[in-house]
């Protein structure tokens, strides 16, 4: 389960239980941070906070000051978490990191702020991607208020809690953008009487994984991209080996015959990642039929280069001409070198390849990448004068 996933299914579980809760949502950042704008944490009235917004070093204080706004119903409040001064060790929370954190604090007894975990509940569930814009810093204007939201879906959708048409429109134009690139940012306004400072985040569905073989390999890579909490899929032509006591945490099985693609071609996305496991060379070569033309973003090919180039060579017999774009999707032998021997150390490096991938990394130490260790995802998209 990913952390959105366990936050949605706290708040529905906080909601049936009947009891109070506010989320914290990381929404500015700057310098060296433990976590980046769209962090988000859930707090409930009994004590329980799900995920995290640093690590571990403000949750105490973001939970104490949400106590008001869970039991007195008070406006949304941005804190500024500030450890940019040596003292701070000594006199602050001690985090040591040279960055300063805002972080948005809001009541989910709000109908509005609690809008945001339908929406997020929905781009999960239909594979979506969606974008969530928050207003979080006001200076000057007087009709457009802290939390305050509007919310794009990729079909074009629009959820706008934004008074001010003027803003909202101008918000609504980036926030497309945003979606287009999928990529998070802030956004800052400059107006006649003041400024609007707003997180533009995207939301990304759960991260579609196809896994072609059901061997005894393909367990921990199964256990593994759950607990990422990816959406998962076994693939195989064996009904024998595709039970639900052997992968009892798989969301969907599907039994296939041989050559016959129409069961799993429709799965075949832009979003989707691959991996063709099943150590039989007649049943790899069948599925990369299929897969190589897709629109896969990944296909991962487990097994040495000598069997690959075999498999290539029956391809093109077969009129399977790859396009430099599909060559650059394709990985084998498959996974991250990380001298991985066992099948769960496999599946470790099966799945950082994959991360990687969808990153857009190179899976190298990151003590020899230059400058900052994250993409600079909190930056400005843009200063607009209205």
């Amino acid at each position: 389960m990913n952390e959105l996933q366990h936050i949605l299914q706290a708040f529905v579980h906080s909601q049936k239980s009947a009891q109070r809760s506010a989320l914290a949502t990381v929404v500015q950042t700057s310098g060296s941070v433990y976590r980046r704008p769209g962090a988000r944490m859930l707090l409930v009235e009994d004590g329980q906070m799900i995920s995290a917004i640093s690590g571990g070093c403000l949750e105490g204080d973001v939970f104490e000051r949400a106590q008001s706004l869970m039991f007195g119903g008070g406006e949304p409040m941005v804190v500024r978490y500030d450890t940019t001064s040596d003292e701070d060790i000594i006199f602050g929370f001690g985090l040591g990191c040279n960055g300063v954190v805002d972080v948005l604090i809001e009541s989910l007894g709000d109908e509005t702020a609690a809008s945001q975990m339908s929406f997020i509940q929905d781009c999960l569930q239909s594979g979506q991607v969606g974008a969530i814009a928050t207003v979080f810093k006001i200076e000057g204007a007087s009709d457009i208020t802290v939390g305050s939201r509007m919310m794009l879906k990729s079909d074009g959708t629009v959820i706008n809690h934004v008074a001010n048409i003027f803003i909202a429109q101008k918000i609504e134009i980036d926030t497309h953008q945003a979606l287009r690139k999928k990529q998070t940012c802030v956004q800052s306004y400059t107006l006649p009487q003041g400024r609007v400072d707003v997180l533009i985040e995207v939301i990304h569905p759960l991260v579609p994984l196809l896994v072609f073989g059901s061997g005894y390999d393909t367990i921990p890579v199964v256990h593994l991209a759950k607990h990422l909490g990816w959406h998962v899929t076994v693939i195989d032509d064996r009904p024998g080996y595709l039970r639900g006591d052997r992968f009892p945490q798989v969301d969907q099985i599907l039994w296939c015959e041989l050559n016959d693609a129409h069961s799993y071609k429709h799965l075949l996305t832009p979003q989707t990642v691959a991996v063709v496991m099943t150590h039989r060379y007649l049943s790899d070569l069948a599925f990369l039929k299929t897969l190589i033309p897709s629109q896969v973003r990944y296909l991962g090919v487990l097994g040495p280069k000598r069997r690959m180039q075999k498999l290539w060579d029956d391809l093109s017999e077969e009129n399977i001409i790859t396009t430099s774009a599909q060559e650059q999707r394709i990985y084998n032998p498959v996974g991250l070198d990380i001298a991985a021997e066992t099948p769960q150390e496999i599946a470790l490096s099966i799945l950082a390849e994959i991360q990687a991938v969808i990153g857009g990394r190179r899976g190298s130490f990151l003590r020899d990448r230059p400058g900052s260790i994250h993409s600079l995802l909190e930056q400005p998209c843009l200063t607009l004068a209205l």
